[in-house]
């Protein structure tokens, strides 16, 4: 049995939120959504209703969140409520019974709602929601449910331009008690100085009141819970489960809960804590839906993780801990004990015992993106689809087995990355979605063969897509194209699932409150083939009809006269019928409209007539005949609820107020009797129905106070009724649209009960219906693929289409289906007629040139790795592609060819070995042509850092050379950005790495690179001191200071303070005259910069001169004398020398010098000369181009006391040149991005100067 409930969202200003019931039917309702996951993610099965005492008593809110253990999967709903059709983009609760957990919290048991009135005049569409259709994966024979935990907010009413409640009957005729407000004061609405419909229903004088049979049972001691979820256990049971919690909104968890549980239908209940646990927290409780005996409870994962099982509906539990949050749970649509968790880590977990035990599946795992196999398709019963991330932008369709998910079992049914968030498995279908330069492609694969690219009309260009229906092995697809903003084209397959057909054009959308796409179309239940949708028309939303799948569509006739039989003047096509699409996003509440399978024909929805949709003066509408015709029963907003399959109506004022009457119709509609329920007038918060659509116990939440315990009044109906149906009770009613009865090519006789027997139909009812067979007509085919139907109603190639291409995969010899330009709408059974005419005619395969030849990489880019396999795709449009050879040339001297296009299906692999780019040609070629199809590839390799080589000191107004060193050296196209001086608003853009500059005032300059390859990007600084005179000179040191030398920026940045400190010891010199840098590299060298003083030398160049020379003979003095020298170590004392040829400090005057001391004299004199013939000369040397492993380390830039930009301005001659720092590179370069060899090091590190 199924459980079923609905929802009313209160009014604007209410103290409670009314939910109504809704009454289930297990049948087939298969659909997802795009970004949402059509799998068996369950909440709890229950009414969840939620208290919120933190508001005024004037706008308490009391909210209700839906129960339904009356689904199969996500099928519960969509029996129920028909199958619903809805769209999600980036929402997890697209599948209105998906849990929601939304982290460890219970944020899904605050998420809101809008409720149907909650907007303003023209701001209906917003609040529109169409159907879900579930996944069949989650469709079983006795309707597995779940639960819902949607919030529900307050509701404005909509034909009132206050917030005020409007009374269906005059305030002569209320009762004593209902409709006074807490305060005792309340204004008078029109509808209480008026007859209203319900009063003209009731009829003459006041008659005695009709009372329902009902008991009361309070839940003493849950004063403070503000929710409660409610669960009726199945089929043929009498359990009734209800958890109620105290959620603190600021706290955003449960810190209270208690488990209540009825065997007598509701009549009276036990507490259940003790047995529970009675410290335990409970936050969410779920029931298997293949045995609905097993029941799961989570405990709030702010307290403990934990579950408790049940297998005995609910009596006794065991509790198992839990290691992760579970955030949803996915059921085996077969399998009772099979279930899958997605925790708040983003792992997916697997149990087969029904949660007492888990075992993680995979990680990194996409939210709402894994999906149960499904028999017949798939290979195994315990095989997963799921989307695994892989990187930022990409991700991964994965297969694996439930319980050995190992790298070497996984399988790849797409080869290449796809889109996050893109993964929809459903009923026989399978989507992606890979974005290639900014655009999507979208792929399908039906019955798990190859994906292929979906075929909408070549310039639909869609910005988003979002599939709306599978069933009956074709898609319904509704498509935001380039040209629109809040509107959707809604476009039918064939039944490939790969070619597309507009079937209806701007259909009405709207963003629900989790950001997910809500598109205007609801499915009607009952009736294959029947849809209504909301299309905007010049700025206006019209509703239309349609029973042939969306071939034709056509405008609602409004009722002929108003609810007080006055005429109502309404012609076509000016002024029409609309209705309100909207269902709530809970499949057990009750929305606008509604049509059960059990009663064909019968819907019943709020809307308006005129020229066009509003949210304003808004009545409730039926219709007997599959809306043919329609009929106004109220003219305020009621809940209109199946009872007894269809055979009775339940409608249930939706006011913020107390009531205690319901009302009745045993005639579709056409009479309404007030029936009393209670004699305490009760705030009304939700009605649970028995489960099944045989519904004859319903039990009504609510309370008598703002503060009173929660109050349950189980209804019994069969005490209305006077006896069984029998067969005389039924008539035959014959399915039309506007007299015709041919609709999906058959005559369709369906049994219903008649108006005037008032009669119990019972369990044992079924729906009968017999049909017979049509001829085919014109009406019964859609235009094809590529085809467009004009004025005249003929269908004719678009500009874009070229018949001839629908043969593209034939080959020789064989035959292939030649389009008329119609197809037969899917599930459509017309016979003979115009069949032969419309339908495509079989051909031989022509003989034809290869044509339309493409190549791309299956990644969609046009790069790739050093290194790594790169796939080629080839596709070709119009050919023999058994007879068409193939060739490729990857453009580095390999080609591999091919005999036909069918052997390369999975594409063609190539490494590629040197980074650059290559020209790659694909060639079709067959007796009777050829088609070339090329492409660019870049190969690259990653970057990891880059070294900027500039001079520490330069002359003012000289050219100085900046160079960028990369590593690896080769690495693809480069883009070089430079920054330099104080130019920091317009860089100078390169494609070398080298750039030659000039600075025009001393100072501190900063030189900024950086360097594009690929993805990446990376930069470096540095400093130059710009001066106008300078002296410099090269020191070396003793050798010991090479033992201790690890060549690190630290290091050589610490010795040059120490040489800096010794300098200035041995010859007095000011500090701010003086610069030294120690150099990268063996052996240790270093270098000097004397700074003349500007105050001593007035910036006058002679002056200047005679100064530096000053300074330069008392350092060389000291230096020749060997007064210069530091301690490195205890132990190790170095020596600091001038590195040019100098008698001085070279030679040894004493008389006992020995053999090793002249090799060590020629040794210094040696190096010292070389490497002063490489500071001369080295830029003037062809060819020196020598690679070195860069240090990953940021020298530190120069520091000086003295103040640079007071040197003189401006000069007359040069007193010297420029350093130009030294290269020191190897002759050999690594091949791509191979590094050098390890224990040889290497470093183009520039010096950091010590001032």
């Amino acid at each position: 049995m199924e459980t079923g409930s609905t929802f009313c969202p209160k009014w604007h200003g209410a103290l409670l939120l009314l939910m109504m019931l809704s009454f289930l039917h297990a049948a087939k309702a298969e659909i997802t959504c795009r970004s949402c996951q059509p799998g068996n993610k369950w909440r709890a099965q229950e009414l969840l209703l939620n208290f919120d005492m933190s508001e005024s008593l004037a706008g308490l809110k009391k909210e209700v969140f839906g129960r339904g253990d009356g689904a199969a999967g996500r099928a519960g709903a969509a029996g129920g409520e028909s199958r619903r059709l809805r769209c999600a983009a980036g929402s997890a609760d697209c599948a209105p019974d998906e849990a929601e957990y939304a982290g460890p919290g219970l944020r899904r048991n605050t998420r809101s709602l809008r409720a149907k009135g909650d907007i303003g005049e023209g701001e209906f569409a917003k609040t529109k929601v169409s159907y879900v259709k579930m996944s069949g994966q989650q469709r079983t024979s006795d309707g597995a449910g779940v639960t819902s935990a949607v919030t529900h907010k307050k509701r404005t009413r909509r034909n009132s331009a206050d917030d005020e409640a409007r009374f269906p009957r005059s305030a002569q005729s209320q009762d004593a008690g209902e409709g006074t407000g807490p305060a005792g004061a309340r204004r008078v609405t029109r509808s209480e100085v008026r007859w209203s419909g319900e009063e003209r229903r009731a009829g003459g004088p006041r008659q005695e009141e009709l009372k329902l049979n009902s008991t009361t049972f309070a839940l003493t001691g849950d004063s403070s819970h503000n929710q409660a979820m409610v669960h009726w256990s199945g089929q043929n049971s009498s359990v009734i489960l209800m958890l109620t919690k105290l959620f603190d909104f600021n706290l955003n968890s449960v810190t209270e809960s208690s488990l209540w549980r009825s065997t007598d239908y509701g009549a009276t209940y036990q507490k259940l804590n003790d047995k529970v646990g009675a410290k335990t927290i409970l936050s969410y409780l779920y029931v298997s839906p293949n045995n609905k005996r097993k029941i799961m409870l989570l405990t709030d994962p702010d307290v403990e993780s934990s579950l408790l099982i049940s297998s005995d509906e609910g009596a006794t539990y065991q509790k198992y801990r839990l290691n992760f949050y579970i955030l949803s749970l996915l059921f085996h649509p077969e399998q009772e004990d099979w279930i899958l968790a997605y925790s708040h880590d983003q792992k997916l977990y697997s149990s087969v015992e029904f949660g007492r035990r888990w075992q993680l599946v995979h990680e990194r795992v996409a939210p709402n993106r894994f999906y149960w196999s499904k028999m017949g398709l798939d290979k195994e019963p315990g095989l997963i689809h799921l989307e695994t991330s892989i990187s930022e932008g990409q991700a991964l369709y994965v297969t694996c087995k439930l319980q050995n998910c190992t790298d070497a079992n996984k399988g790849k049914p797409f080869p290449g990355y796809i889109d996050p968030n893109s993964l929809v498995v459903q009923d026989e279908y399978v989507f992606v979605q890979v974005s290639t330069a900014g655009r999507p492609i979208y792929y399908v694969s039906a019955k798990r063969d190859v994906f292929t690219p979906m075929k909408l009309p070549k310039y639909t260009l869609p910005k988003d897509l979002h599939v709306i229906s599978t069933d009956e092995n074709r898609v319904v697809a509704a498509v935001q194209e380039w040209n629109q903003n809040e509107t959707y084209n809604l476009y039918v397959s064939d039944t490939s699932g790969v070619y597309y057909t507009l079937a209806l054009e701007n259909v009405v959308s709207s963003m629900g409150p989790e950001g997910n796409v809500m598109v205007d179309l609801y499915e009607v239940a009952g009736i294959k083939g029947m849809f209504l949708a909301n299309k905007k028309m010049d700025n206006q939303v019209k509703t239309h009809i349609t029973y042939n799948r969306g071939r034709d569509w056509r405008l609602l006739q409004a009722p002929s006269k108003d609810l007080r039989g006055n005429n109502i003047h309404c012609v076509l096509p000016y002024c029409s019928l609309h209705l309100h699409l909207q269902v709530s996003a809970n499949p057990y509440t009750s929305g606008n409209i509604a049509s059960r399978e059990s009663t064909p024909g019968i819907i019943v929805a709020s809307g308006s007539f005129g020229s066009e949709l509003t949210a304003s003066n808004v009545s409730v509408y039926i219709t007997s005949d599959a809306g043919n015709t329609w009929r106004q029963i109220f003219d305020e907003e009621y809940a209109v609820l199946y009872l007894d399959q269809g055979g009775a109506l339940v409608a249930i004022r939706h006011t913020p107020l107390p009531i205690r009457h319901l009302w009745l119709s045993f005639d579709e509609g056409r009479q309404w009797n007030k029936y009393s329920f209670t004699n305490t007038p009760l705030f009304v918060d939700g009605v649970l129905g028995e489960p099944g659509e045989e519904t004859l116990i319903m039990t009504i939440f609510g309370h008598v106070s703002h503060r009173s315990e929660w109050q349950l009044v189980k209804i019994d109906f069969r005490s209305i009724f006077n006896r069984r149906c029998t067969e005389t009770d039924y008539q035959t009613w014959h399915l039309h649209n506007q007299g015709e009865p041919c609709l999906m090519g058959v005559k369709r006789i369906y049994r219903k009960l008649k108006p005037t027997s008032r009669c119990v139909m019972g369990k044992t009812y079924s729906v009968s219906m017999t049909s017979g067979l049509c001829e085919c007509t014109e009406a019964d085919f859609e235009c094809d693929y590529g085809y467009e139907r004009r004025t005249n109603g003929n269908c004719s190639p678009a500009f874009w289409f070229h018949p001839s291409s629908m043969s593209r995969s034939c080959t020789t010899g064989m035959t292939f289906l030649n389009s008329t330009g119609y197809r037969k709408v899917v599930s459509n059974n017309c016979t003979a007629g115009v069949s032969v005419e419309y339908t495509a005619r079989r051909r031989q395969c022509p003989i034809q040139a290869p044509k339309g030849l493409h190549l791309v990489t299956s990644e969609g880019t046009l790069t790739a790795t050093l290194g790594t396999n790169v796939t080629f795709l080839i596709f070709l449009e119009e050919g023999d592609g058994a007879r068409t050879s193939i060739t490729l040339d990857f453009g580095d001297g390999h080609a591999l060819t091919y005999s036909n296009v069918s052997s390369i299906e999975d594409g063609i692999k190539h490494i590629y070995r040197a980074v650059g780019i290559y020209r790659v040609i694909a060639t079709g070629e067959n007796n009777l042509g050829s088609e070339t199809a090329m492409l660019y590839l870049h190969v690259t390799c990653q970057l990891e850092y880059i070294h900027l080589s500039a001079p520490f000191v330069a002359v003012k107004n000289k050219e100085v050379n900046l160079t960028a060193v990369l590593w690896p050296s080769q690495v693809g196209t480069v883009t070089y950005i430079w920054w330099i001086g104080n130019n920091t608003e317009q860089p100078v853009i390169t494609l070398e790495g080298s750039v030659a500059c000039m600075f025009s005032r001393e100072g501190i300059n900063t030189v900024t690179v950086q360097v594009s390859a690929g993805n990446s990007i990376l930069q470096d600084r540095k400093t130059i001191a710009v001066h106008e005179y300078f002296r410099s000179h090269l020191l070396a040191f003793s050798s010991n200071l090479d033992d201790h030398n690890p060549d690190v920026a630290e290091w050589r940045l610490d010795v040059s303070r120490v040489i800096k400190n010794s300098l200035i010891q041995a010859t007095g010199m000011r500090e701010d005259n003086l610069l030294v840098a120690v150099l990268p590299g063996l052996p240790t060298a270093a270098e000097f910069f004397l700074l003349p003083d500007k105050q001593s030398t007035e910036g006058k160049p002679e002056k200047t001169a005679a100064h530096l020379d000053q300074l330069s003979e008392v350092l060389l003095s000291a230096l020749n004398q060997n007064l210069v020298q530091f301690t490195l170590r205890p132990g190790v004392q170095v020596t600091v020398y001038t590195a040019h040829l100098s008698a001085a400090p070279l030679v040894d005057t004493s008389e006992n010098h020995s053999g090793s001391a002249m090799l060590m004299l020629l040794s210094v004199v040696v190096v010292g000369l070389a490497v002063f013939v490489i500071y001369k000369f080295k830029r003037k040397i062809p060819g020196l181009n020598v690679y070195a492993q860069m240090q990953n380390e940021k020298e530190q830039e120069m520091m000086s006391p003295a103040n640079p930009t007071e040197a003189p301005p401006g000069s007359q001659r040069d007193l010297v040149h420029s350093l130009e720092i030294l290269d020191t590179e190897l002759n050999s370069r690594p091949i791509g991005c191979m590094k050098p060899h390890v224990h040889v090091k290497f470093s183009t590190e520039l010096p950091t100067y010590i001032v």
